[in-house]
């Protein structure tokens, strides 16, 4: 086995628009369906989203854990905020260096980055481990430009329009 094909890439789904969660949750469908055993923890979010419950109920090789107290966005990032994301990237650590798990997700990790909830450099400690150990896929908005040249595989996704604007709430099976 040649050392390209050890290797294991990073990704990052980030952007304004809908459906970077739903995209990390299709490579773990597609990782479950190799075989693979899949690690997926989210940052920022403390409530189960329709992807999240099917996981958690249907597939024992996703192991799903989360690290966050809900969306801050009308409020600022509290010390819990702070504690529950360096807890989840601490585990993320150690999931990784056990080299259990194929694939490694992050979600909403570009948000924890964003608020500074984690380091960069422990970040960049995560993907320097997982390279050799497990995909990794981070998602969320504003991916920082370090992070994009780091990363393999960058898709930015942007709405061009969406009923939400229209004052739509997020939809149980859709958004949800």
């Amino acid at each position: 086995m040649s050392a390209e094909s050890k290797r294991h890439y990073l990704h990052l789904y980030t952007g304004n628009g809908k459906g970077k969660t739903t995209a990390a949750s299709g490579l773990v469908l597609r990782g479950v369906a190799q075989g693979w055993k899949v690690f997926f923890g989210q940052f920022i979010k403390n409530s189960p989203s329709g992807e999240i419950s099917l996981l958690r109920e249907r597939f024992p090789e996703v192991t799903v854990e989360q690290f966050g107290r809900g969306f801050f966005l009308r409020r600022a990032p509290e010390p819990a905020d702070l504690e529950a994301a360096v807890n989840g990237l601490q585990r993320l650590q150690k999931v990784a260096e056990a080299e259990e798990h194929r694939m490694i997700v992050a979600d909403e990790l570009l948000i924890a980055l964003k608020y500074e909830l984690i380091s960069p450099s422990a970040v960049l400690h995560l993907a320097d481990t997982c390279s050799t150990r497990a995909e990794l896929i981070f998602t969320g908005r504003y991916a920082p430009d370090w992070l994009i040249e780091r990363a393999d595989l960058v898709s930015e996704i942007q709405p061009l329009k969406h009923y939400y604007q229209a004052g739509v709430p997020a939809r149980k099976g859709i958004e949800r």
